[in-house]
């Protein structure tokens, strides 16, 4: 829908043709880095790491459903930072269930972490959201500065969601579901597969003080592993393309300038009074939470896209405020982020029912509580450093 969307924008004259080009052009690196990044994912599962990262889960929450939730909020927030939300929605998700289903525990906390995590857990690398990476160029911060500001923010959210799934769901942590708790024989660590991850995340740090795009360095690390899998006939060509989705690096491109061509035409001036000034506390509560309600409105990307052109003007602090509000906030609603949307698609699949006032009263808990607390570590952060 996107597309021709975008096709109509153009033809109709609500967006001009260079405005287009313009647009396309500074979306073009982060679209090249978020397909290499899911290529760079999808032969970390193809190598094994996942299937891994299960076992030792298994192995190590052995049937005790605390122990396994926390297990998931390791792995999930790790992997959400290193590999992006989508590895942890659409590689880390049937992992998780597989694993409740053989350590006997119900599997719903632990289904729903991956969900919030794979939003709130994205706030610490540039590299770890398509959103990230939008307000990275924005913010002017190198890639090491960005980590240091996020990582208060980023562990208190955790922690605060940590907090809210083990109160919302006690009932569930405490009995454990009829199966029996076999963990199997553990695979062998993927260790290429982690020195190419290793090697890509500090292939960033270096490039961000060269100046060079972290795209490159994505690209890199995805042809070692691509190439790896082709040459031990574990993929072909064609496999490769359709790891990097096409179909959704189109989509992000064009529904760029769609939200351009609102932008345009006068959703700017509404937003750019709604928008507090200053990089205070209350200014910064204010842009995370105004993030926050536009990104269950109208989804974190195009939110992400509307805002960030508004917060730069006044700084960093205000840049990252939004982000935020943008990575936060989408776990209130299942519109609020593609991921959201994705990792329903992928419950259901699994034949696991996923009811709306639920998500929406965990969502009401956990959202401002966490949003809260990040917000005020980030002002702190912004003090100190």
């Amino acid at each position: 829908m996107a597309v021709p969307a975008a096709g109509v924008a153009i033809a109709t004259g609500a967006i001009s043709l260079d405005h287009a080009r313009a647009e396309a052009a500074r979306l073009g690196p982060v679209v090249g880095f978020l397909a290499a990044v899911l290529v760079l994912a999808h032969f970390c599962d193809v190598e094994g790491l996942f299937q891994a990262c299960g076992a030792w889960m298994a192995r190590w929450a052995r049937g005790r459903p605390v122990r396994l939730l926390t297990a998931v909020f390791a792995l999930a927030s790790a992997i959400t930072a290193v590999l992006s939300l989508d590895a942890t929605i659409v590689l880390l998700t049937p992992v998780v269930f597989a694993t409740a289903a053989r350590t006997g525990v119900r599997p719903k906390p632990h289904v729903y972490a991956c969900t919030h995590l794979s939003n709130t857990a994205s706030l610490l690398l540039p590299v770890s959201n398509l959103t990230n990476l939008l307000a990275f160029a924005a913010s002017g911060l190198s890639f090491t500065r960005f980590a240091a500001l996020m990582a208060l923010p980023w562990l208190v959210a955790i922690g605060a969601e940590y907090l809210v799934f083990r109160r919302f769901f006690a009932r569930d942590l405490t009995a454990a579901a009829p199966g029996a708790e076999d963990t199997g024989p553990a695979p062998g660590l993927p260790l290429f597969a982690l020195v190419t991850v290793g090697c890509t995340l500090a292939g960033f740090v270096v490039a961000s003080v060269f100046g060079v795009e972290p795209a490159w360095v994505a690209a890199a690390g995805a042809l070692v592993l691509a190439g790896r899998a082709l040459v031990r006939r574990k993929a072909t060509p064609l496999t490769v393309v359709r790891a990097a989705a096409p179909a959704f690096l189109a989509f992000v491109l064009a529904l760029g300038i769609v939200v351009r061509a609102v932008v345009d035409n006068g959703l700017s001036d509404v937003l750019g009074r709604a928008l507090p000034g200053g990089t205070g506390l209350p200014a910064l509560l204010g842009i995370a939470a105004l993030a926050a309600v536009l990104a269950n409105l109208i989804n974190n990307l195009p939110a992400v896209l509307v805002l960030l052109p508004l917060a730069a003007p006044a700084g960093a602090g205000a840049v990252l405020a939004v982000l935020l509000g943008v990575n936060i906030g989408p776990n209130l609603t299942y519109a609020g982020s593609l991921a959201t949307l994705l990792w329903r698609r992928i419950v259901h699949q699994h034949e696991h029912g996923v009811d709306l006032g639920e998500f929406t009263r965990l969502g009401l808990l956990a959202v401002p509580s966490s949003l809260a607390v990040a917000v005020v570590a980030l002002w702190g952060s912004l003090q100190v450093l």
